[in-house]
């Protein structure tokens, strides 16, 4: 952000592979002696113990806090609570902390946030509809008593034709999430720091990094479907039986180098919108980022995603059975092997469950990528203390030492 110098990528910091500085002895204040050695005059070991417990009976002082068996109160090791100037504590998030600080941050922006993803994902679905209506192509029968070939190219022409009538809807998904999660990222690092925002101020600073994050985005999905073309290209050229369980490995190979690799580039979004990077740099960074707690990552995305996964199935299923209803299908032609054909109240309802779904799922997977990517800074560069600086705490100056 320009008015919060924190987010800036450090030139070097402890994820740079540099060792901290290592204490060592003092020098003699008195200029005589080897520098850097202790004294060769050493009490002997095991010669000190606490002041005891001086006893007990009338005239005795009662013991000092702290020694012997005095009330004991929290000293030295008891660690003061971290500065919480916004929706988390400035210190490494726990899962929950990322999950609460997610939803704290569009509770307290939800005019903002929410606004503007219903407002993406209404025009979205309408877009959406209108495609499915007039321009998709129906979707292709299946006849389940086909055997031999005519089974495999009746399964070939269903697939192709659910490609081609996924591969649009899907770009227009991939743009929705793009413009919330710009806007969303710039909220969330406002309530970290405990400052107010409108939507015409964080569209404003998320605008000029919308085209970056969409190339972002493409350069993402084009790495993605090259691995998968390496993956099963050669076994779909052989064309045998041999040549199919070639793909089919394949197939299982690309999957675990794509899931490896979205995993290490789930941070670039953040960094790109956030340190200004650019579409490589913030490829590089997000995998410098996760290298070491790839396996954390992936914890709390598969978490984030089932979260949601389970809020689009408790959401579609009500919707789903009231457009049915409403459209006059049958239940049977959904499932089976014809293709339904369905008319505007089934689509107008199944529509808004989506926007519905989507309004609350863009901004909160976007808010938990933000959180994340500011955690694992905390965590290797010690952000919480340029935050705490821009957030204007006090003890926080600019000669706060890094920890």
């Amino acid at each position: 952000m320009n008015d919060s110098p924190g987010w800036a990528s450090p030139g070097s910091a402890p994820s740079d592979g540099k060792e901290k500085a290592i204490p060592r002895p003092s020098d003699p204040q008195d200029g005589s002696g080897p520098t850097g050695q202790w004294s060769p005059e050493q009490p002997p070991p095991g010669q000190w113990s606490p002041p005891s417990n001086p006893g007990s009976g009338p005239g005795t002082r009662p013991p000092a806090p702290g020694w012997g068996g005095g009330p004991q109160r929290q000293g030295w090791a008891g660690q003061p609570a971290a500065a919480k100037p916004g929706v988390i504590p400035l210190r490494p998030l726990s899962l929950g902390e990322i999950l609460d600080g997610s939803v704290s941050a569009l509770r307290a922006h939800w005019r903002t946030a929410l606004g503007f993803s219903l407002t993406v994902s209404v025009i979205t679905q309408i877009a959406v509809i209108l495609m499915q209506r007039y321009l998709l192509p129906e979707p292709t029968s299946i006849d389940p008593n086909a055997t031999g070939a005519e089974a495999l190219r009746q399964t070939a022409d269903s697939a192709r034709s659910t490609l081609i009538s996924l591969a649009p809807v899907s770009l227009l998904s991939m743009i929705a999430t793009l413009f919330t999660a710009s806007v969303v990222t710039v909220i969330i690092s406002r309530s970290v720091l405990g400052r107010p925002t409108t939507l015409a101020d964080s569209w404003a600073e998320a605008r000029p990094r919308v085209p970056p994050l969409l190339g972002l985005t493409v350069l993402v999905a084009v790495i993605m479907a090259a691995i998968m073309a390496v993956g099963i290209g050669p076994g779909l050229l052989l064309g045998s039986e041999a040549g199919a369980a070639l793909a089919f490995l394949g197939f299982a190979a690309a999957c675990v180098v794509m899931l490896w690799l979205n995993v290490s580039f789930a941070l670039a979004a953040p960094a790109l919108m956030l340190e200004r990077q650019s579409i490589v740099a913030a490829l590089r960074r997000s995998a410098k980022l996760v290298r070491g707690a790839w396996w954390r990552t992936f914890g709390i995305l598969a978490l984030t995603y089932l979260l949601t996964f389970l809020l689009t199935f408790l959401v579609s299923i009500p919707f789903t059975a009231i457009a049915v209803i409403a459209d006059g299908t049958e239940v049977s032609d959904l499932f089976g092997g014809t293709a339904p054909s369905v008319g505007w109240p089934f689509l107008i309802v199944t529509g808004i469950g989506e926007v519905i779904v989507s309004t609350l799922i863009y901004p909160f997977v976007a808010g938990v990528m933000a959180l994340l990517y500011m955690d694992q800074r905390i965590r290797r560069e010690a952000l919480d203390l340029d935050l705490a600086r821009a957030a204007g705490l006090p003890g926080y100056g600019d000669n706060t030492p890094r920890s």
